[in-house]
């Protein structure tokens, strides 16, 4: 495999230097700041990038406060204990995207982030003590235990939330296919992000950056950086 000093070099050369590429970096990821993380921002960021997969997501961002007064603010204590009718109406409610399967998993999701509460006193501190080393083990609970949140909607989640992850974009796989790991062209199986958690946490290993430091240079140093 090629080593991220290479991958790194080839996308300072893109991005202008250093000093640039470093300029393009995320914040570091906070763990403190995400253990603290209000259980409704969570079911928010959740329900956000529910409603943002296979939509443009410009108009998602755009209705987003008529959804926070539509979602009772996400709180998940409150969603749970509402009436089928309140759930009926939000499909005739102008203020949101009227997708009943996205709606739903909104109630779905409240339940579960409520779930984990209960048994790590919060999801923000659930998703502060995971390892970044086994983003696929979090990724399955997802898909699991929560409603439409498997795939890159999950990942997503993961990244805008502030969890240190990395993202299998478009760039980020070209990268990693180009680095010899292989791969589909798009990862979807469990083998498939079992390779690509393997390859970051070696490069994780070599370098000591955060997983999503090395997966936005992974992305930089290929393609348009799309999805990243």
């Amino acid at each position: 495999m090629t080593s991220f000093k290479t991958i790194r070099a080839r996308a300072e050369k893109r991005k202008g230097g250093p000093r640039a590429l470093d300029r393009l970096m995320p914040e570091k990821p906070d763990l403190k700041g995400l253990a603290k993380l209000g259980d409704d921002r969570i079911l928010a960021e959740m329900s956000k990038r529910v409603f943002c997969a296979g939509f443009a997501w410009s108009v998602i961002d755009s209705k987003w406060d008529g959804f926070e007064e539509a979602f009772l603010h996400f709180q998940p204590a409150k969603l749970t204990f509402q009436p089928e009718d309140y759930w009926e109406g939000l499909l005739r409610d102008t203020r949101i995207v009227r997708n009943a399967a996205k709606i739903m998993s909104v109630r779905d999701n409240a339940a579960f982030v409520q779930e984990i509460a209960k048994e790590h006193g919060s999801f923000g501190k659930f998703l502060a003590k995971w390892p970044s080393s086994n983003e696929v083990g979090l990724l399955d609970l997802l898909t699991r235990r929560g409603s439409r949140l498997g795939g890159n909607t999950g990942q997503m989640l993961l990244r805008f939330v502030g969890w240190d992850g990395f993202v299998t974009s478009r760039d980020v796989v070209a990268c990693l296919r180009g680095a010899g790991r292989d791969t589909a062209e798009e990862v979807k199986s469990k083998g498939d992000l079992a390779k690509v958690q393997a390859q970051f946490n070696a490069w994780a290993e070599e370098t000591g950056l955060p997983y999503t430091y090395l997966s936005r240079i992974c992305a930089l140093s290929v393609g348009g950086v799309r999805s990243e």
